[in-house]
């Protein structure tokens, strides 16, 4: 009896362990790409107020005006009095700018990791994200691709978004994309796996730099009329302006 109970309790154990191990598709917000690890770091140049940032910047300009040889005297003593009245200024606020510039690599560094390093957290799972879809070429072995973006306009009207904020999407061939920037929800797996390529999109080439890659394996369109119809106004908007660039502004029945 005490065998049988051990067991049951034993079978049970294994049952639970195995159920806690399965977990259903993670839902994600755009955040939760990032490595948190990248995000928090110093960076003296964010805790500048933007007219000494300014004053940074001219003293970059002035240094670089009197490394010339060609700089008459005049303009030399000029702009040193330029120079040493900027530095003694940013001086007086407790910057020390030649610190400062020494920094530069540094923090260029330390941003490019927090917008390049992917959570490691979610590398590998099967999660699920909505945001706007650009088609891409296919892949050489014919699955259609697509890039997914947090917001609609991104790689076209406005410039593209950091790479951890940025899908390369295979697609399962059940759907592509119809129009730039479809609002979609989407659910594969998701790896870290950076790519980059350039691509003709609405306002020309633009460089896709991806930190993941999405392998589709259900799709949900999240369409609605207002988008069908803002797109086929857009559409229509671009074809009058091309037209218009064509006639030089002239009316067709003119």
């Amino acid at each position: 009896m005490h065998h049988l109970f051990r067991s049951v309790v034993f079978a049970g154990l294994v049952w639970c362990g195995q159920s806690a191990m399965a977990t259903p598709d993670t839902e994600l917000g755009w955040a939760d790409l990032p490595d948190p690890s990248a995000q928090v770091f110093e960076d003296p140049y964010r805790d500048l107020r933007p007219e000494q940032f300014d004053d940074v910047l001219y003293v970059v300009r002035l240094r670089g005006r009197l490394q010339h040889d060609s700089v008459s005297g005049e303009e030399r003593q000029k702009w040193q009095a330029l120079l040493t009245e900027t530095e003694d200024a940013l001086a007086a606020d407790g910057i020390d700018v030649d610190w400062l510039l020494d920094q530069r690599e540094v923090v260029m560094e330390r941003r490019r990791k927090a917008g390049t390093n992917g959570n490691p957290q979610f590398d590998g799972q099967t999660i699920t994200l909505a945001g706007f879809a650009i088609p891409a070429p296919s892949d050489p072995d014919g699955r259609p691709v697509a890039y997914l973006v947090p917001e609609r306009g991104m790689c076209s009207h406005m410039p593209p978004p950091p790479p951890n904020q940025m899908i390369r999407v295979r697609l399962n061939g059940d759907w592509t994309p119809s129009y730039f920037h479809e609002p979609v929800r989407l659910t594969g797996m998701l790896t870290i796996d950076p790519s980059a390529q350039n691509m003709m999109v609405v306002d020309g080439f633009m460089p896709m730099n991806a930190t993941f890659q999405l392998e589709t394996e259900r799709v949900e369109t999240l369409e609605t009329e207002a988008d069908k119809l803002e797109w086929k106004q857009r559409a229509a908007d671009r074809i009058r302006a091309a037209g218009n660039r064509k006639t030089g502004g002239a009316k067709a029945s003119e």
